[in-house]
Formats: structure tokens, C-alpha cells, sequence
């Protein structure tokens, strides 16, 4: 998986209104697809087995998302589609973590029997990584982050049902073959890549595959990749726990270079009877929402202000031909809102509220305009209070929906008051149902330091520092860690360097914006 940071341009991104555009809801996927109500729940259940098949192997139990913490996923409507979403060629789809909404985006959702589709592989990997930062507490090296994620994502789904983990990382044989090779020590020292650079043309994540797989299946090293997970948790560097571990991480190496040279490889062959799944439930959505669908794309997606201002002409078209449609209508406010029409987004909102009190996006996008304008507002108790009263009806709704508890706590940090111990607590709460939300780990690491928290804002800072694709928020936690190292159990933490946490706390959301995953060959 490469690290892309793409900035969606203006364009003109229109998809052909269909009458199939059907939603998949399962445990912890919603799906939307102009496709077939079959494919659909095909696409939606081979998911749901994945990960099913993930928890079977690796012996993690996840906890079932509340609804609105489990993957939205888009089809786009094909490769065309997609490269106009992501502004770049080579993209087989991308995947935004996000406390309450997270989202990916593929071009289809037709059943990949055999060798995964390069988009559907993609998926697979994503997914891994959101799997399996969902199921550890703690930040694993880079190529075992990678290697894992590539382990799994080779997944094979039969018809019979079975599915195959674990299988030959085929789509890795040329970089294999051919391109430069990682040493052993690069490979277990090899940080994080920094927001902006370029990702090596390296054997780096075939390598990291290849060790993954023989240290999961080699009989004489049976144990020693959980020895050296735990040795990491317990705070030794990669490169100290590989040699305690190993032993002569060279003649691994070797080792590994000759488990490439097998005709034949192991796989997990897990049967359909121990993979049980919930019944996926399809339904077509209301002509009103086939409609929105590109805007709502484009909106999850994530616009500037210059580009916000063409989907909100779409969105206002769609909205005035539908004007009885509660998730038009909050579809719309989400529009008015990335334009910065505050006053709009919330009429919206109410409109959408009037129609359907229980539209969760419509509460959000209300709750998103209040806050902003409490921003200058004089009286600020009394404007944040409001700004909660979505928020707090969210609550009601959906008692795990993270969004409510994150700004719980920003509502005292927005107005320069002290968090309270529940707002604390509440944070501390969003941050565990959400761990695949790095800018939400960083805020609560932070608070946890400056309680003087110490272990327990190292543990929730580690993952963050060991992001894969690198950025300032990677380089920041890493530099609080080497920090707070040298800082007792109890002490409140302050940095060497002025900084202003406050403004740190606000900036996060925005770095959640710009920290999509993305994947591309």
C-alpha cells in the first residue's frame, strides 16, 4: 500500500442515475451500489466472512461497531469514476478512517471469485489494517503493519463458501523478483513515510509479506511473531526485539529467501460452517437518494471551499426535486455546510429533522454549523450548550456514536474551560470505539499526558507514532513519546517546545480530513 495524498479538484464527477442503486447492511459494512440486489448481498456477506475468517485466525475478538462506527463503502461506478474521485491514475480505491465515518471507495461490488480483483484487493488490505488497529492497543512496527495487512489481503472466496487466508502474495512476485531488495535490518528499522515524500520502489512490502508468512507458518519458528508482538507492546524497538527474538536476523533473512523458492505455499482453509455471519440486509434506496448519490460521494469524499461551492449546485438541484426526502435533505445540509452556509446547513437540517427526527447525518450536520458559529459567538456557555443539543439527541439515538462524546469534550476545549472528568471520560470512551481514528488517539493521548497519565498516554499515543504512511501527526506523537519517556507516572506533562495544546486539540480535525489511506499499484 502506497501512501497518496490526493486533493480533490473541481470536476465534473457525474454518475448516470439508475434505478438500481441499492443500500447492504450487515455487522459492519454499509454498502452503496448502482448494482444488482444479488451482487450486492454477495459483495456484503464475502466481506462479512472476512472478517469472520480475520477473528478465526489471529484469535481477536473486535466488538461489534455501533451503527455508525462500521465502514460506509461507495462503488463509484467504475475505474473511470474512481481516478475522477481520487485525482490520480493508479488507484484501485482508498479508505478514510474516521471516528463515526469511515469510509472506502471501490469501483464495483461484482463477486471476486478466484484471484482478488486488484480493486477488491485493495479493499481486502484496507480492511486488514482497519481489523487489526481495531483489535491491538498498541502500534505494531511498519512491516508487520504492512505484511500482516498484505497477508490477509491475498484472501481467496470460493463458491462453495470456504475462504482461503494466507494465501502466495502473487501481485508481490515481480517487486520480488525485481526490484531492489531490503536488507533484513532496513526492513525491521524502517519507520514511517514522511507526508509528502515518496515511497521507496523497493522489495519493502513484499519482503514484509514474505516474513509474515513464514514466521505464521514455519514450524520451527512457531510462536515467535506473538513473542515479538508482545516484546513491542512491552516497549522494545523492532530492531532489539527482532534480535531477541530471531537471533541472527541476517540468517532469517536467508530463510525467508528460501521459503520464496517453494513451488507451493500454505493457506488457512477455513470452511463455511465455522465462518457464521448475520443475514445482510438490501435495500434499493428512495429516487431522491439515487439522485444525491455523487454529491453524497463527493461530500464524504471531502471538498475545499472552492470546490464545495459546485457540488452545493448539484445538491440544491437534487434537494428542490425531493423536498420531502429526510436524507436529501441531509445530504444537502452536509453541502451547505462545506460551503460555509452555516445559516443554510441548519435550515436544512431542521427540514430534514421535521421530516425524520431519528436522521443521524441531518443531527451531525447541525451540530457541525452550530459549533462553528459558536466560534464568535458573545455569550459562549450559552452558544456551545446549544451547539450540543444535536449532538446530545445523537446520544439518545445511538449511545456508542463517538461524534457526541468527542464534542462533549470539545465543547469545553473550544471555549477555553477546563474539561470536566465526565467530558475526560468521554473522550477516553470515543477514542476506544473508534482505534482506527489516529487524530482522535492523538487528542486523547495529550489530554491523558497532561493528567499526568503517563503509561496509559504512551500506550494510546504508540499507535499513532507507528501510522505507516508517516505525516506530522506520525512525527508529533513520536516526538511526545521520546518526551514523555523521560517523565514520571503522575507529573503533569508539558512539552520542551512552546506549543499551544490548544491549538493543537483544534487542528486535529482538519489532519483527520487530510489522513486518507490510500492504495494504489
Amino acid at each position: 500500500m502506497y501512501r497518496i495524498l490526493v486533493a480533490l479538484v473541481a470536476f465534473a464527477f457525474a454518475l448516470p442515475v439508475q434505478a438500481a442503486w441499492h443500500r447492504a447492511e450487515s455487522d459492519h459494512f454499509v454498502i452503496y451500489a448502482d448494482d444488482s440486489e444479488k451482487d450486492l448481498a454477495r459483495f456484503a456477506e464475502a466481506l462479512e466472512k472476512y472478517h469472520a475468517a480475520m477473528s478465526l485466525v489471529t484469535g481477536r475478538e473486535v466488538e461489534k461497531p455501533s451503527p455508525s462506527n462500521r465502514v460506509t463503502i461507495y462503488a463509484v461506478g467504475g475505474s473511470r469514476s474512481m481516478r475522477k474521485l481520487a485525482e490520480t491514475k493508479n488507484v484501485g480505491g482508498f479508505y478514510m478512517p474516521r471516528a463515526g465515518g469511515s469510509v472506502a471507495f471501490v469501483p464495483d461490488v461484482r463477486p471476486s471469485y478466484g484471484e482478488p480483483r486488484h480493486s477488491f484487493r485493495v479493499l481486502l488490505h484496507e480492511y486488514a489494517h482497519h481489523f487489526l488497529i481495531g483489535s491491538a492497543r498498541f502500534g505494531m512496527p511498519r512491516w508487520m503493519d504492512e505484511g500482516g495487512a498484505e497477508f490477509f489481503a491475498s484472501a481467496r472466496f470460493m463458491r462453495d463458501g470456504e475462504v482461503h487466508l494466507g494465501r502466495a502474495a502473487n501481485h508481490r512476485a515481480g517487486e520480488l523478483a525485481f526490484a531492489t531488495k531490503v536488507s533484513m535490518e532496513e526492513l525491521f528499522e524502517r519507520g514511517n513515510v514522511q507526508r509528502g515524500g515518496t515511497v521507496e520502489r523497493d522489495s519493502f512490502y513484499g519482503r514484509s509479506w514474505a516474513l509474515y508468512h513464514y514466521l505464521t507458518f514455519s514450524e520451527e519458528r512457531k510462536g515467535q511473531l506473538l513473542d515479538y508482538a508482545r516484546r513491542i507492546a512491552a516497549g522494545q524497538s523492532s530492531l532489539d526485539a527482532a534480535r531477541s527474538v530471531f537471533g541472527d536476523i541476517d540468517a532469517l533473512g536467508h530463510e525467508v529467501d528460501e521459503y520464496l523458492k517453494q513451488r507451493k505455499m500454505n493457506a488457512f482453509v477455513i470452511a463455511p460452517d465455522r465462518l457464521t455471519i448475520n443475514p445482510v440486509i438490501v435495500r434499493p434506496v428512495s429516487a431522491g437518494m439515487a439522485e444525491m448519490m455523487p454529491v453524497i460521494m463527493r461530500s464524504k469524499r471531502g471538498v475545499k471551499r472552492e470546490q464545495a461551492n459546485e457540488v452545493l449546485i448539484d445538491a440544491r438541484e437534487v434537494a428542490a426535486a425531493y423536498p420531502q426526502d429526510a436524507d436529501v435533505l441531509a445530504a444537502l445540509a452536509e453541502a451547505e455546510y462545506d460551503a460555509g452556509n452555516l445559516t443554510e446547513a441548519i435550515a436544512a437540517a431542521d427540514a430534514a429533522l421535521a421530516i425524520d427526527p431519528a436522521s443521524k447525518n441531518a443531527l451531525v450536520q447541525k451540530g457541525y454549523a452550530l459549533f462553528a458559529q459558536a466560534r464568535d459567538a458573545e455569550d459562549a456557555d450559552a452558544a456551545y450548550a446549544q451547539a450540543m443539543k444535536p449532538f446530545s439527541a445523537l446520544n439518545r439515538l445511538e449511545q456508542d456514536h463517538p461524534l457526541p462524546l468527542i464534542y462533549y469534550y470539545q465543547s469545553f476545549v473550544r471555549r477555553g474551560a477546563a474539561p470536566n472528568e465526565t467530558a475526560r471520560h468521554a473522550l477516553e470512551r470515543a477514542s476506544r470505539l473508534s482505534p482506527f481514528d489516529r487524530s482522535l488517539a492523538m487528542n486523547a493521548g495529550l489530554m491523558q499526558a497532561r493528567e499526568g497519565k503517563i503509561a496509559l498516554a504512551r500506550r494510546t499515543l504508540q499507535p499513532v507514532a507507528a501510522n505507516p504512511h508517516g505525516g506530522r501527526m506520525a512525527d508529533d506523537a513520536q516526538r511526545y513519546l521520546d518526551e514523555l519517556a523521560e517523565v514520571e507516572e503522575g507529573t503533569e506533562w508539558r512539552p520542551r517546545r512552546t506549543v499551544d495544546l490548544g491549538a493543537v486539540l483544534k487542528s486535529l480535525a482538519k489532519e483527520r480530513e487530510d489522513d486518507a489511506d490510500e492504495s494504489a499499484e
